[in-house]
């Protein structure tokens, strides 16, 4: 079958979550036809996954313009825009109502497996960018199909690929092995089998962004109700604590966001959970009882735990986008223009302007890598942020390069958003010495020092740096 006439062909969103949503709704505004493709059986099926969890943005903000502007006829309003929606909220009361709106412009139940030029794969130069792009798709069922697009924006995000517990980057030896007591999403302890699961139970967490804050309210919380009794957090941090490990606190932008750190230190200093810092996982054993134990890369083990919640981060999959020419930074796996402007090491969320299709360009023209994927293993993004992206992405592909360049977004600032696997400057890293070497060490906060000598003195054989 022979392609039609670019012009003729639709633009391909992957992904049907808040960002792909909205470049459609970006689309139809420009005069151009979108086509999602969403792999889940429903809009949001990813947000859908973390329904329990409150945004720390609000409603104000997590609403993109466009998206509201194509609802308005239908009667929708939008909830107070200065409370805050928790995911379920987010897909059932936004998500769910504008894909209605959007109708069959967007097919669930249709995983894209690979993007290419129509006829070249990505050796051909001749006639390369007069080719339409072709869209592989994987029905529920095993029907295969494709599709021809006259641009591809990939909004597929990263909730499918979430980062591993091992410091290096790739599992730690034993993490497979041990899944039946691992997961990597913040559980939902309202959800009475969750609850039973982690209820009196020692939870390792291993993270240290918003995420991982988020877990150990809840623990401390489980911890503070009748049927948590025994409840612990054991904070894993690859870092030592400073005074950016809690975030924004007071001085955050948003409130909520900076609230979450100060919950996570509240369910330290209350005692629910202890830190451990300076650790990073390299082997996850199991004991004769079926608990975990850590080892971390000097050899140095924890107490054993019940539970590990891993919250590492996220990373894009690039696994369909094979035959394109992108342009990825090395470190990062973001956009080449976009990875020195988000890049962990340097940048917070606050401190990330808003950015377009400039920063969102590869060589492969015609093709876009927004919201949580364009950010590709940073942790910095928000909502807000992708809207803007799809906007100016819209904008291009329409032709309205004026447009396209105009910054029409203004982002708080400060934020919790450092990176779980950076390393602290030598002079950052919490003082005094780890039972082990100078790290790993525990950490207990709102004990006193003497306290907390005396405690390191005492610590069991059996974990050189349990709790």
């Amino acid at each position: 079958m022979n392609a039609p006439a670019t012009t003729e062909l639709p633009v391909v969103v992957i992904g049907a979550g808040p960002a792909g949503l909205a470049a459609a709704a970006h689309l139809i505004d420009q005069g151009m036809e979108p086509l999602v493709l969403e792999a889940g059986h429903t809009a949001g099926a990813a947000v859908r996954e973390w329904s329990h969890v409150r945004l720390f943005s609000t409603w104000g903000e997590v609403v993109d313009p466009a998206a509201e502007k194509l609802l308005a006829p239908t009667g929708w309003t939008r909830p107070d825009p200065a409370t805050y929606p928790s995911g379920g909220d987010w897909a059932d009361l936004y998500l769910q109502p504008l894909a209605a709106v959007l109708g069959d412009r967007v097919r669930t139940g249709a995983r894209v497996t690979g993007v290419s030029r129509s006829g070249r794969d990505r050796i051909v130069d001749a006639d390369r960018e007069a080719q339409p792009f072709v869209v592989h798709i994987a029905h529920a069922g095993g029907r295969e199909e494709r599709l021809f697009a006259r641009a591809v924006i990939d909004a597929s995000g990263t909730w499918t690929t979430p980062s591993p517990a091992g410091g290096s980057g790739l599992p730690a030896l034993g993490e497979k092995a041990a899944a039946d007591r691992i997961t990597y999403r913040v559980p939902d302890l309202k959800d009475p089998a969750a609850r039973a699961r982690y209820a009196g139970k020692r939870t390792a967490v291993i993270g240290s962004g918003a995420s991982a804050f988020t877990a150990l309210a809840y623990l401390a919380d489980l911890a503070k109700s009748d049927d948590g009794a025994g409840t612990k957090g054991v904070w894993i941090l690859r870092r030592g604590i400073s005074g950016s490990t809690f975030g924004g606190g007071e001085a955050d932008q948003l409130p909520a966001r900076g609230a979450l750190g100060l919950a996570a230190k509240a369910a330290v200093d209350g005692g629910h959970a202890d830190a451990v810092t300076g650790f990073r996982t390299e082997v996850i054993e199991r004991a004769d009882d079926g608990c975990l134990i850590l080892v971390g890369e000097d050899g140095c083990r924890l107490d054993p735990v019940d539970e590990v919640v891993v919250l590492t981060g996220f990373r894009p999959d690039l696994s369909f986008l094979g035959e394109l020419r992108l342009g990825l930074d090395e470190r990062l796996q973001a956009p080449v223009a976009l990875a020195p402007l988000i890049d962990p090491n340097q940048h917070s969320c606050g401190t990330v302007y808003p950015h377009g299709r400039r920063e969102l360009s590869h060589p492969e023209q015609g093709v876009y890598l927004v919201g949580m994927k364009s950010y590709g293993r940073a942790p910095t993004f928000l909502a807000m942020t992708g809207y803007e992206q799809v906007r100016s992405v819209a904008a291009a592909i329409a032709g309205d390069l004026e447009a396209a360049d105009r910054v029409e977004l203004t982002l708080p600032e400060t934020g919790v958003c450092g990176g779980a696997g950076l390393f602290d400057a030598p002079d950052a890293a919490g003082s005094g010495g780890g039972c082990c070497a100078s790290t790993p060490q525990l950490v207990q906060l709102g004990v006193p020092a003497a306290a907390r000598a005396a405690a390191a003195e005492e610590v069991p054989a059996g974990g050189c740096c349990g709790s």
